[in-house]
């Protein structure tokens, strides 16, 4: 009983880690699970034009924040002359410019690269209840009735909000709304007012600013949005259109009151944002991703390694998949090869000659080698030398073949030569100690059965899928490895015995 514990208990925990792995990879890293997938980068760039007036110069410039959605992947700045400081903290970026002299008009430049990230950011901490807003008459008594009229008709603190920017959109029923409004005329003084609405109720609001995440634009508004706390978690509305949510491709830049860009000693003459959109590999994404995380799971893959070993891992790591054909083939259906994992090697050289012309190759040689095998137990010979001689008599086929093949313009042939010489003498050995021991029909049989395991499991490990899920996604032969695991304690009838034994069971049906 302990004994199938512990098989239970380890098949599962392989076909689980190697899943995880996997679902982490795709899920919270980006590793798109199938090839070829694309996804959008995001180059952002804020131009700031300005004038000299008199004496030192200092600048400020909001940087995108850290939040839900995206990431900068690469940023820099170009601001020739200027010393450059960067203020920080886990809700807020801001960039300070300085000079001692401003001689003359100058564009300062800020230049990101900006990526999709699939983790959930807190969005800001836990704010403090805001005092009521001092107004004067007629304003102050506007803001009471307006707050108990919207209490009265919501229920928690969305639906408040909701009521309220509902209320400001639509102004031609409530004179209270409409005093306020008379002052307003874009987004930001929109959500500035809704802002000091709620404030009445001391609900907690935020002020968020950013852009738009378009095609391709030379010039791209800072766009305003409205962040509520409900005490447990902030709700973002759009204080014109009172939708809740933040829109699909907002590049949240900063919150609060402050401004985009401030100057003190100059005059800042224009701000201007622009985006451009560019396609790349989900991989590359990806890769940059787990880069920017330092993510040590992102990091199982072959993909740091240099080409060559990654050509060469690619084959190693589809050879479970092929072994795993094997166990089925041999402890479900009951095919009988020469040796267990000879078929799997076999595969691998049909990679390079194609399945049909590597077949004909192979049995090419096993036959001509079978012929000179029963020469050599004329001979009387030992078991290592005559072995040592087949495999002489191998490479001596096979470079015939291989000149032959040359000189008939064929290129097939020359790729004989990446067979695996000693499975090949190994085969050539084993079906001719078989041929006369159990005799002409058995051993043909199971070169048969050898040939077919091998061309399966080509076609298994030539699926596209499962070579690129070997080289980004390795943790798979762990699911791989459980479900070997998890077949070897089969021990029930096989499909070929099932076939073999059909006439006795149907002679035990009848009376």
């Amino acid at each position: 009983m302990t004994r199938n514990r512990q098989w239970i208990v380890l098949t599962l925990a392989l076909i689980l880690l190697g899943g995880l792995i996997f679902t982490y990879k795709v899920v919270r890293l980006g590793f798109p699970a199938w090839p070829d997938e694309l996804s959008d980068q995001w180059l952002i760039q804020a131009r700031l034009d300005v004038r000299p007036i008199e004496g030192p110069a200092r600048l400020s410039l909001m940087l995108p924040a850290r939040s839900s959605g995206f990431m900068v992947s690469k940023e820099n700045f170009i601001s020739r002359g200027f010393g450059l400081t960067i203020e920080e903290d886990p809700f807020r970026r801001q960039a300070d410019w300085a000079i001692r002299r401003l001689p003359e008009d100058r564009a300062l430049y800020y230049r990101a690269t900006v990526i999709g990230d699939t983790r959930d950011r807190r969005f800001a901490t836990k704010p403090d209840f805001p005092d009521p807003p001092r107004l004067e008459e007629p304003f102050a008594s506007a803001l009471h009735d307006f707050i108990e009229e919207v209490r009265a008709e919501s229920a928690d603190i969305e639906s408040f909000a909701a009521e309220v920017l509902d209320r400001l959109r639509d102004d031609s029923q409530d004179e209270n709304v409409r005093l306020f409004l008379s002052d307003t005329d874009n987004k930001l003084e929109r959500a500035e007012l809704a802002q000091t609405l709620l404030a009445g109720a001391r609900i907690p609001t935020l002020l968020v600013h950013g852009i738009l995440l378009q095609n391709d634009a030379s010039s791209v508004p800072i766009e305003t949005l409205l962040a509520v706390h409900d005490g447990d978690d902030w709700m973002i509305f759009d204080p014109v259109t009172g939708h809740r949510g933040k829109p699909d491709n907002f590049l949240i830049w900063y919150r609060g009151d402050d401004q985009l860009a401030t100057v003190e000693g100059a005059r800042l003459h224009d701000v201007q944002l622009s985006v451009k959109r560019k396609v790349i590999s989900s991989l590359d994404l990806a890769k940059q991703r787990t880069e920017l995380l330092g993510s040590a799971i992102g990091g199982l893959s072959i993909l740091q390694l240099p080409i060559q070993t990654q050509s060469v891992y690619e084959v190693l790591l589809l050879v479970p998949f092929g072994i795993l054909v094997i166990v089925v083939l041999r402890n479900f259906v009951g095919v009988s090869s020469f040796g267990t994992f000879a078929p799997v090697l076999i595969a691998l050289a049909f990679r390079e000659t194609e399945l049909l012309k590597g077949i004909l190759l192979f049995v090419l040689i096993v036959s001509l080698g079978l012929v000179f095998r029963f020469y050599l137990e004329r001979l009387r010979m030992l078991l290592v030398p005559r072995l040592a001689a087949v495999v002489t008599i191998v490479v001596l086929l096979m470079t015939a073949i291989s000149i032959l093949s040359d000189r008939m313009g064929a290129e097939t042939g020359l790729s004989v030569s990446l067979f695996p010489m000693v499975i090949i003498s190994m085969v050539i050995e084993r079906m001719s100690i078989v041929w006369e021991e159990r005799g002409a029909g058995t051993a043909i049989r199971e070169g048969f059965g050898s040939l077919a395991i091998a061309a399966l499991t080509y076609l298994v490990m030539t699926i596209d899928m499962l070579a690129y899920w070997v080289t980004v996604f390795p943790e798979v032969n762990l699911v791989v490895l459980g479900l070997i695991i998890a077949l070897g304690r089969y021990t029930g009838m096989r499909l070929s015995e099932m076939l073999r034994f059909r006439a006795l069971a149907a002679a035990g049906d009848k009376p």
